[in-house]
């Protein structure tokens, strides 16, 4: 699937309409980003490249009439798109005036939106914007590595976020990649110079963890000499990238809210906020949805983290992708090891082929680095672990009750000693006289 060249921003407060816009884009393959505030979406526009703007118009603080006259003066030719669940011939003709494209009122089909999009886009004045170009090569984007569909899409949305600062959000099984799709962000685009930060919020202290993000001042706790920068201090004009961002606390989870928000940090024992430039990426691979219906992980925070999504596939989803990971694991450790370039038997990349990657690309990395180790200049079925190869699933037997499963098994130690009562008396540790009355029952 190739997406489309259109870019979509989306402005609701309400989630589930944003998500329901959302997932209906998603289906027509084109590539969205969400705002739940005109403040969000600002600074959006200011950073993206988009081509149409759908939003709503009764929102809190600042409404959508105050973006559509923003976006009709400093972004005239952009077409826009009004969703509302409260219709009026006065705000209709608002509308108008400020050079909306069409009118949805809530709730509306698939259908209705679909329609009004490819109408607003018809109309679109800028007609020699061209669809997004992969400027890697044909099978990688920077450190990633793949040909598949699924990564494809991937690197298709990498190549839409790489040059601006839009929150990113980042889901994916354990081993998939997910620092290394963080990286080609940033590496890849206009603020590779910048900084890149790569925190695991899983690895700190939950009591450290606030100090470490923020930084802190000289007495701020026990043990806290000097003033200290935090990780988003130190990322100041380049990227943050926070894995495992489920493990954060709650206390740190309304900081990092605010720090999305009003895109300052306040350090620990500090009462001075400071500002900064950071483009924030988050990763997990825990479901945060199920997370904030048991209130530990904020609803708020969810919705600021997802402005891009992108939902990395896990190996046994893109196996055609192996050969060209095997590849590059084996140019990599046989460099390192051996000094040389490692080659692969076609019958063990089958067996790499046929496994199923519970661990997905880390797994298949350690197990490329092990064999490389163990080989001279060809990995070969000898070289992978056991686990990876054939096993025969032998049926259990029936269960049977202790009685019998006794009875079975002494007369299995009596046909094994050929009958020999003395012999098969000593391997079951009893005397004769018991065995003799266990042979008469």
């Amino acid at each position: 699937m190739v997406l489309k060249k259109e870019n979509i921003l989306i402005v609701d407060d309400d989630i589930h309409i944003l998500e329901l816009i959302q997932r209906h884009l998603k289906s027509l393959q084109f590539h969205t980003y969400k705002a739940i505030s005109v403040k969000e979406a600002v600074g959006i526009l200011r950073d993206s490249k988009i081509d149409l703007l759908i939003t709503d118009l009764k929102m809190p603080e600042v409404d959508g009439f105050e973006l559509l006259k923003f976006v009709s003066e400093h972004y005239p030719e952009l077409p826009k798109l009004v969703v509302t669940g409260y219709p009026s011939i006065q705000d209709s003709l608002e509308v108008i005036k400020r050079g909306g494209m069409d009118y949805l009122t809530k709730p509306f089909t698939k259908e209705e939106l679909v329609n009004a999009v490819q109408k607003a886009l018809n109309n679109f004045k800028n007609t020699k914007k061209e669809a997004v170009q992969i400027q890697n090569s044909q099978n990688g984007y920077g450190e990633l590595i793949g040909a598949s569909k699924s990564i494809n899409e991937v690197f298709q949305i990498i190549d839409r976020v790489k040059n601006n600062k839009a929150t990113i959000f980042i889901h994916g099984e354990s081993g998939t990649g997910k620092e290394l799709i963080a990286r080609a962000i940033h590496y890849q685009g206009k603020f590779s110079k910048a900084p890149f930060i790569a925190v695991n919020c899983g690895s700190i202290p939950e009591n450290l963890l606030e100090a470490e993000l923020f930084g802190y001042t000289k007495g701020a706790f026990t043990g806290a000499e000097n003033n200290r920068q935090g990780f988003f201090q130190a990322a100041n004009g380049g990227t943050i990238f926070l894995d495992e961002i489920g493990n954060a606390s709650l206390a740190v989870q309304l900081k990092l809210l605010r720090v999305l928000q009003e895109k300052e940090v306040l350090r620990v024992g500090s009462q001075k906020t400071e500002k900064i430039d950071v483009r924030v990426i988050a990763a997990t691979n825990s479901n945060l949805k199920e997370m904030i219906k048991t209130g530990t992980f904020r609803e708020d925070l969810f919705y600021r983290l997802t402005v891009v999504e992108i939902e990395v596939p896990s190996l046994n989803k893109r196996k055609e992708d192996i050969p060209l990971l095997v590849e590059k694991f084996l140019f990599k450790y046989g460099v390192e090891y051996k000094d040389r370039f490692i080659k692969i038997a076609p019958n063990a990349l089958e067996i790499l082929m046929r496994y199923e990657w519970p661990g997905n690309i880390r797994e298949l990395e350690n197990v490329i680095q092990r064999a490389v180790i163990m080989s001279d200049n060809t990995v070969d079925v000898e070289h992978l672990p056991n686990a990876l190869k054939h096993h025969i699933e032998f049926p259990e037997k029936d269960l049977v009750s202790l009685k019998e499963a006794e009875k079975r098994y002494i007369q299995h130690v009596l046909h094994a000693t050929n009958n020999n009562k003395t012999q098969a008396a000593k391997i079951l540790q009893i005397d004769r006289k018991t065995l003799r009355e266990k042979l008469k029952k």
